[in-house]
């Protein structure tokens, strides 16, 4: 079977380059020992365990045997990402959502900064001075296009509503 695949793909360039055991790339370096093979009759690790909620795709039956517990999901991001994993991963239910989170997130540490009683320096934790300094250019640029798009929606907000006072 394998020889009549061979026959029938050898028109391809570069079919079966990986079927030469000598001319695999770490052939000279690696000592097979077949434990490539032994790989298959491997045992699942213990699983950890959920001390806060956990996340994770509507594709997989469990969770993975290891994963992150730093920033369980909290607030109007946390809810928005519960929303999102409702949806299959190649959904754009799935992502969009999950970026709009992630944006969510940033303004939520800006006031959990400021509810300890520490002021961020957003400029320098921007990275601000160094773009200034290194990339003038396009510093000037990004500002021109913000200000353009902070324009054109509040152009558009005055319109919709100068309108609904004309009729």
């Amino acid at each position: 079977m394998e020889n009549n695949q061979s026959i029938k793909y050898n028109h391809i360039k570069g079919w079966g380059v990986d079927a030469d055991p000598r001319n695999e790339p770490t052939y000279p370096m690696k000592r097979y020992t077949g434990d490539d093979h032994r790989r298959l009759n491997w045992e699942r690790p213990l699983q950890q365990l959920e001390a806060v909620e956990v996340l994770h795709s509507n594709e997989r039956p469990a969770i993975s045997a290891v994963f992150g517990t730093t920033l369980p999901p909290a607030g109007l991001s946390g809810a928005i990402r519960r929303y999102a994993f409702k949806y299959s991963e190649s959904s754009f239910n799935h992502w969009l959502p999950l970026l709009l989170a992630d944006r969510i997130n940033v303004v939520e540490g800006l006031f959990d900064d400021l509810k300890r009683g520490y002021i961020p320096n957003v400029l320098a934790e921007k990275g601000w001075k160094s773009a200034w300094k290194y990339d003038r250019k396009g510093v000037v640029k990004k500002l021109a296009m913000r200000a353009a798009a902070v324009s054109f929606i509040v152009a558009a907000w005055w319109i919709m509503n100068h309108k609904k006072k004309r009729l």
